[in-house]
């Protein structure tokens, strides 16, 4: 008996997904052991706290005067502290109060503490991470459609430019690339603004430069990849029918390359979401230089790069089913 739409017998399928498993645990026991042999100890339960912690802050007064009263509703306590000219409550949410009615208290005095909710550094590192990654995929995109576009356009000056800026970006190392836009550019134009009195651009605008820019000239390559891969014919049609060139690249040409060319932007842009991590070096907090932070605190190296590695994972794998889906609607239209 076979598998329906599948020529393998349904026996060795299943002894085939018995398999998988036996080596995935045997992988997964192997780790185990081999930390036995290094006296290592597991703290799994120290982890959650590097996602969302409990912080304990202060309720201190801003004036001088006398607790005039306490009083509590619900889970809200409020403080009046009252002075010869005027009256402030101060209100404390699941907290500890640690002054009385009558007491007089200064400005800086802790009047209680109060727990609050706040992200740990790998929900912080793993939410930059995110956002470097959609903003650099938006400009990447933009910039591979005009620098694909380019690069089959008959004017010189569009084409050698769009050649000169593919080969240079993809003939050198990403990590120099970063390097030349923190240190190099990023020194220039900062000066210059400086110089004028204006707002200077923090890292994070120059990583996402390095990471867009890296990403467009691959983006140009599948652009003009997939443009010349529809027939001749469909745009000598569409300009017989009185289309410019313009109009016939929007509503003829892209729209069927668009559909070729996904698979491979899908790979381009997982690519990178991994070479994000890069951009520790120039004091960007994402991911993996948030993992290297709290490794070094927490003395957790297992523990926290397996953490680290599944996160880059799921964000990897949550964009490839986000593009296969986009591929599908393509496809069914």
């Amino acid at each position: 008996m076979t598998i329906p739409g599948n020529p393998i017998k349904k026996s060795t399928y299943f002894l085939s997904i018995a398999l998988f498993f036996i080596m995935l645990i045997g992988i997964i026991g192997g780790i185990y052991l081999a930390t036995l042999q290094i006296d290592y100890v597991w703290r799994w339960y120290r982890v959650p706290q590097y996602f969302v912690f409990q912080d304990k802050m202060d309720v201190k007064s801003e004036i001088q005067g006398e607790v005039s009263s306490i009083r509590v509703s619900g889970e809200k306590t409020f403080i009046t502290i009252k002075d010869s000219n005027q009256e402030t409550t101060y209100s404390v949410i699941d907290g500890t109060v640690l002054v009385d009615e009558g007491n007089m208290v200064y400005p800086g005095d802790t009047l209680a503490f109060q727990k609050k909710w706040k992200a740990g550094i790998l929900m912080q590192g793993l939410w930059l991470t995110l956002e470097v990654s959609f903003i650099a995929i938006i400009f990447g995109i933009v910039i591979g459609l005009f620098a694909g576009l380019a690069r089959i356009s008959s004017n010189p000056a569009l084409k050698w430019s769009a050649i000169t800026y593919i080969e240079l970006i993809r003939g050198s190392p990403l990590l120099v690339q970063i390097f030349i836009w923190y240190f190099v550019l990023g020194t220039l134009i900062n000066t210059i603004l400086a110089k004028h009195d204006m707002w200077q651009l923090p890292p994070i605008w120059f990583g996402v430069a390095a990471l867009a820019m890296f990403t467009g000239a691959y983006v140009a390559e599948i652009v003009r990849a997939g443009i010349q891969s529809i027939h001749r014919g469909q745009s000598e049609a569409s300009r017989s029918l009185g289309m410019t060139y313009v109009q016939s690249m929007i509503h003829v040409i892209l729209p069927q390359a668009f559909r070729r060319i996904i698979p491979p932007l899908a790979g381009q842009f997982i690519s990178m979401i991994k070479d994000s991590s890069l951009l520790g070096i120039i004091a960007i907090r994402e991911l993996s230089k948030a993992t290297r932070e709290v490794v070094t605190t927490s003395l957790q190296p297992f523990e926290l790069w397996f953490v680290c590695a599944i996160l880059y994972l799921v964000l990897t794998f949550s964009f490839s089913m986000f593009l296969q889906y986009i591929e599908r609607r393509t496809l069914s239209q």
